[in-house]
């Protein structure tokens, strides 16, 4: 198994090695070998090429199997122009790794049910909702442009979307919805925007083929509101790339933290690009303070999508899950009467369970 392993800013370092130490672990107890290189992506990159995506980090990521990153960016960068800014070396790689489909799934383990913002009624006996969001299209990639104007300026950017794009992640989400509970949910804004009325056409059309599959559509704004007031009547929730990323964000908060919650950036073949939900955190990056959880089950994803190791990946995820009924916690998700650890002592915890 070939690895790219971008650590990335801020936190990034910190939680790729808790990553990496269940990979080894993993790797011994089922008797498998992987062979990792680390390149450099976002600010990291800045500082030491001069730019967010070096060429040869795109070449080591298409030569390997997969991909684990940490985190990108940071105030540091932020006055950059946005095409050297950290963000850019993040949108570049997927778009020349072409991983079109993002999958986030938000999982409230019932042990941190107290650390959600919801009320247990609302929350019942936990949620497993999978956000399937339209990875390399859409406004982050369309056209976009800023002019001066008379008496000020005018900026714009297009959402822009073929049906071959949303053809593919359209199949792709109802392939995972046969794996789940046979149910998706389509969000868009299909009452003013053309694009999204695109969607709903194409959707609407695969959804022939997959009978045994139930489809509704729901407006992105009403959306957002569900997923506060019931978020028990969604599975899969189908999307495009703006939409997606905000209500991925929304919907990691029904679970307690970011620092939870994984994700993986596939395409048509096994290789995918995975990440934990959550940002470089850079005020607390190098002080042992950050959850490496999401890390830790975006390599269990890994596994499972990448590498067909299905065995692994709920070794993995059931280690966490017994960790955290030993009362472990990371400060993020801590309540009283928990045990407060860092970041490498919960990778080192996890290991052993796994």
């Amino acid at each position: 198994m070939k690895i790219a392993i971008i650590a990335g800013d801020g936190i990034g370092s910190e939680i790729i090695e808790q990553g990496k130490k269940v990979l080894r672990t993993v790797a011994h107890k089922y008797n498998f070998d992987f062979e990792h290189k680390d390149v450099l992506l976002g600010g990291s990159a800045i500082d030491e090429k001069g730019v967010p995506l070096p060429e040869e980090t795109v070449e080591i990521c298409k030569e390997s199997d997969a991909v684990l990153l940490g985190a990108v960016g940071g105030p540091k960068w932020d006055k950059l122009p946005g095409n050297l800014r950290p963000e850019a070396g993040l949108l570049g790689i997927r778009k020349a790794l072409g991983v079109f489909a993002n999958l986030r799934p938000a999982i409230l383990f019932p042990e941190l049910a107290g650390s959600s913002n919801l009320k247990s009624e609302v929350l019942g006996n936990g949620l497993d909702i999978m956000i399937v969001r339209e990875l390399i299209g859409g406004a982050y990639f369309g056209d976009k442009n800023r002019i001066d104007i008379e008496g000020g300026k005018k900026a714009w950017d297009t959402i822009a979307y073929t049906s071959f794009e949303i053809d593919r992640i359209a199949r792709k989400s109802f392939e995972i919805a046969r794996k789940r509970n046979k149910k998706i949910t389509l969000v868009d804004k299909a009452n003013v925007l053309e694009s999204s009325k695109l969607w709903r056409e194409v959707v609407e059309k695969i959804s022939t083929e997959y009978e045994d599959v139930e489809i509704n559509y729901m407006y992105v704004d009403n959306a957002a509101m569900q997923l506060i007031r019931d978020p028990r009547q969604f599975d899969v929730i189908l999307t495009e790339n703006m939409f997606g990323d905000i209500l991925s964000d929304e919907a990691s908060m029904l679970t307690g933290s970011l620092g939870m919650l994984p994700s993986a950036s596939v395409r048509g073949d096994s290789f995918g690009l995975y990440e934990p939900v959550h940002g470089s955190a850079p005020d607390i990056a190098g002080q042992d303070k950050a959850n490496p959880i999401g890390t830790i089950m975006s390599a269990a994803m890994m596994l499972k999508y990448s590498f067909n190791m299905t065995a692994a990946a709920e070794n993995i995820k059931n280690a966490v899950s017994q960790v955290l009924k030993e009362g472990y916690r990371t400060l993020d998700i801590a309540s009283e009467g928990t045990k407060v650890v860092g970041t490498e002592e919960m990778g080192d915890i996890i290991c052993k369970g796994v």
